[in-house]
């Protein structure tokens, strides 16, 4: 399905007067082709927390629109990410997530590397001429931390992770996310485009109707922001990173600012993740393209490292973990059947409300990134 010029300037019109992106943007092997190779192979992407490789020898595997990538914690306590394949005849080398004891050892021949990806041993390679140990070593990504969260680059030459984060630092600084811990994740499986997670993550507009028998109906504003992510904040004077009904378990954080008091951000770190930020906890999306109507969202929990030595933190958060689980099989669950109507051959964007100006700004990133 081709998209239309006119389709793509009715898109990027004021928001009074714009339209929503046309099918195509979602529907075609092409887009998604463009988008890998201009997105998702240039941009920082999220991983996990660095406590979630916390080890000597930890590793967390993971699958990108790149191909798979590992994390490893080495023995000098470094953390490093690779490309997870084998240099012999590219087996992949470790799964999920464990500790390889300080060495990977490919499963099919049984080359073996050290944890910071030296080649150790390469059986029977003796007599192979030109063959170079230091040559033949894992093929390193960049890989940089900001607040323990770890992101990834398969661009050399792309800007350090804090320029691509622009002023959200700031905008965090008083919630204190280094002192966050991870203590829950699940991998939900989306037969939709990538983008309509996002574009569903940053509007409210929705949340009265889906998500009326958990959250219900919610109010946001959007806030300014420079860098390659956007922000909204859902108005409330409470965390809303539990249902309605009871008062959150835990209590704020100490020391938040008075914006951050307002309410919960919900951000875009483009081009793949959200990151939702309450007075008492964070949470995030994160978003693994496979093709242009398949997706897995990783929903993670993290909450302020005091918290976990509580008696009673177990109990106490799982009203958290039941939120964000719930909340988010509801939202896939409307976005599948969004993906199914996007392949009518009769579908023409519709006009977007008021409340739609961060679906739009997601689609626009996109399009202008991706050269479309």
């Amino acid at each position: 399905m081709k998209i239309e010029r006119e389709d793509l300037i009715a898109a990027s019109a004021p928001i009074n007067r714009a339209r929503a992106m046309p099918a195509g943007f979602y529907t075609t092997p092409e887009i998604f082709s463009l988008e890998r190779e201009r997105i998702f192979l240039k941009y920082w992407f999220f991983l996990c927390r660095e406590e979630q490789v916390a080890a000597p020898g930890d590793y967390r595997a993971f699958d990108t629109p790149g191909g798979p990538i590992f994390v490893v914690r080495g023995k000098d306590n470094s953390l490093r990410c690779f490309a997870n394949y084998c240099r012999h005849r590219g087996s992949i080398l470790v799964e999920g997530e464990g500790n390889c004891g300080g060495r990977i050892i490919c499963p099919y021949h049984a080359w073996s590397y050290f944890s910071d990806g030296r080649l150790y041993g390469c059986p029977d390679m003796q007599d192979a001429e030109g063959f170079d140990r230091v040559e033949n070593g894992l093929v390193p990504l960049r890989l940089e931390s900001w607040n323990g969260f770890l992101f990834a680059n398969f661009a050399q030459d792309a800007p350090p992770l804090l320029d691509h984060l622009g002023d959200l630092p700031e905008r965090m600084a008083s919630h204190k996310l280094d002192r966050m811990r991870c203590t829950w994740k699940i991998e939900l499986k989306a037969d939709c485009n990538w983008k309509l997670i996002l574009e569903n993550a940053m509007e409210t507009y929705h949340t009265g109707i889906v998500h009326k028998n958990t959250v219900g109906a919610q109010q946001s504003r959007t806030l300014p922001t420079r860098g390659n992510w956007i922000c909204i904040q859902v108005i409330s004077n409470r965390s809303i990173a539990t249902l309605p009904g009871a008062p959150p378990p835990f209590p704020p954080i100490d020391g938040l600012d008075e914006d951050a008091q307002q309410g919960t951000y919900f951000t875009v770190i483009h081009p793949t993740c959200q990151f939702a930020v309450a007075q008492d906890s964070m949470w995030w999306l994160n978003v693994r393209p496979i093709a242009y109507d398949r997706s897995v969202v990783e929903i993670g929990g993290c909450f302020p490292e005091d918290r976990l030595a509580r008696d009673d933190f177990d109990e106490k958060a799982a009203a958290y973990y039941e939120r964000w689980e719930r909340v988010g099989r509801e939202d896939i669950g409307i976005l599948e059947k969004q993906q199914k109507a996007l392949e009518s051959v009769l579908y023409k964007p519709g006009p977007l409300s008021w409340r739609d100006d961060m679906v739009q700004a997601v689609g626009l990133w996109v399009a202008n990134k991706a050269g479309l």
